[in-house]
């Protein structure tokens, strides 16, 4: 369960699963997670829009890629889904996303946010058209060897700003190759800088730095145009 007392004045609470209500969401620049009401068998899920007071963000001059990394790169393959590019995948998304679920759990990751994130992923773009091309994008990244995915992460995509939800490694050191690949990709396809929500050691050690939640809105507004 998530540990409220610690996250005070960051999160919100709702009960619209909708894909509409969560893209606007996004747009505001708000971390979409969820959570079981409650232990007794049935308790239904509630959305959990979060905040964070300090974000975590990286500017892409900043971007750390270590000796190790860029000896690895050459053996791997990074493709995308979501974002209607190069070595698009349209089946990555979904992939990733139950695979976090599968290797961290649901405690936030619920099954109905998921079905949440799948029908924004289809009713996307020229997948149907339902919301504008300015509406946040689901999207995924992920990193193949040999033609087996080894590491992946989804997240979203909202004006110039890619914002990451989660990610996992099938085995050692291909999660640094996915993230410095990733971040690469968004640097070279003109993104402003990658939201990468909580602050944690791993994401500074990539060169992300901690920005006060009004300084991170007004920058995240400005990149939406």
């Amino acid at each position: 369960m998530l540990d409220f007392i610690s996250y005070r004045e960051e999160f919100c609470l709702a009960l619209d699963f909708s894909a509409p209500f969560v893209a606007r969401l996004m747009a505001a620049g708000f971390l979409v997670m969820s959570a079981i009401s409650g232990a007794e068998p049935g308790e239904k899920a509630i959305l959990l829009p979060e905040m964070h007071q300090k974000r975590s963000v990286l500017f892409f001059g900043n971007l750390h890629e270590g000796r190790t990394v860029k000896r690895l790169i050459p053996r791997y393959e990074l493709k995308t889904g979501g974002l209607g590019r190069e070595a698009e995948d349209p089946a990555l998304f979904g992939m990733v996303l139950e695979r976090c679920a599968q290797v961290h759990g649901e405690d936030w990751l619920t099954p109905a946010l998921r079905q949440s994130f799948h029908t924004l992923y289809r009713t996307q773009g020229a997948g149907g058209r339902k919301f504008s091309r300015k509406s946040p994008r689901m999207a995924a990244f992920g990193l193949y060897r040999g033609g087996r995915l080894v590491a992946g992460e989804f997240g979203a995509a909202a004006g110039r700003v890619y914002t990451s939800y989660s990610g996992y490694k099938e085995e050692n050191s291909a999660g640094s190759v996915q993230l410095v690949q990733t971040g690469r990709w968004l640097r070279d396809s003109g993104f402003a800088f990658w939201d990468l929500g909580m602050i944690l050691p791993y994401k500074e050690l990539l060169g992300a730095q901690a920005l006060d939640r009004g300084e991170f809105l007004e920058l995240f507004r400005q990149a939406q145009g």
